[in-house]
């Protein structure tokens, strides 16, 4: 798979009115500029539903969880696809709302409310010890230390895992 590239309003608004003013295909159009047909179809879609504005790069945007549960019921509802979902609400891309999904299916509609940054706990951060010079042995003391640190590692990389694998027991139907 290659490198994600995004591209710019102008490109956009150029390629959706080669297909819709000139009437030339997605695909010849797609093929001659170097990028995927679905791409251009998604942007016609908004442009069509929301016009040349809604080709407009959104980055950073936050929707509120009200509007993700909407989007998400509507889908439920109209059997949408995510590409039906995402040019029906203007939302850029499809990966949006997959996400939202899987959140919802975890963690029902309460995961909407969360961050995206709040949903990963942070492990704790390594109790910072002083560093010894080259060449002099440790003490028993500071090898209990180092032990003690790294089984306290190990224990949460265990329970992170256990937390993983029940969060996906409960997943398969």
């Amino acid at each position: 798979m290659g490198k994600r590239r995004k591209y710019d309003y102008e490109f956009r608004l150029q390629c959706v009115e080669a297909v819709l003013k000139e009437g030339r295909s997605a695909r010849s159009v797609a093929e001659s500029k170097g990028f995927m047909e679905g791409n251009l179809r998604r942007w016609i879609g908004l442009y069509q539903r929301y016009g040349p504005k809604s080709l407009q790069a959104n980055a950073n945007k936050h929707y509120t969880s009200a509007f993700k549960l909407h989007v998400l019921e509507t889908m439920q509802k109209e059997a949408l696809s995510l590409r039906g979902a995402s040019a029906l609400f203007g939302i850029p891309s499809e990966s949006v709302i997959s996400n939202w999904r899987k959140i919802y299916r975890l963690k029902g509609a309460e995961g909407l409310i969360i961050s995206p940054k709040e949903q990963f706990v942070k492990m704790k951060q390594p109790v910072k010890r002083k560093t010894k010079k080259a060449g002099q042995p440790l003490t028993r003391e500071e090898e209990l230390m180092l032990e003690n640190e790294y089984l306290r590692m190990e224990n949460e990389l265990l329970k992170k895992l256990q937390a993983l694998t029940q969060a996906r027991k409960k997943q398969k139907p």
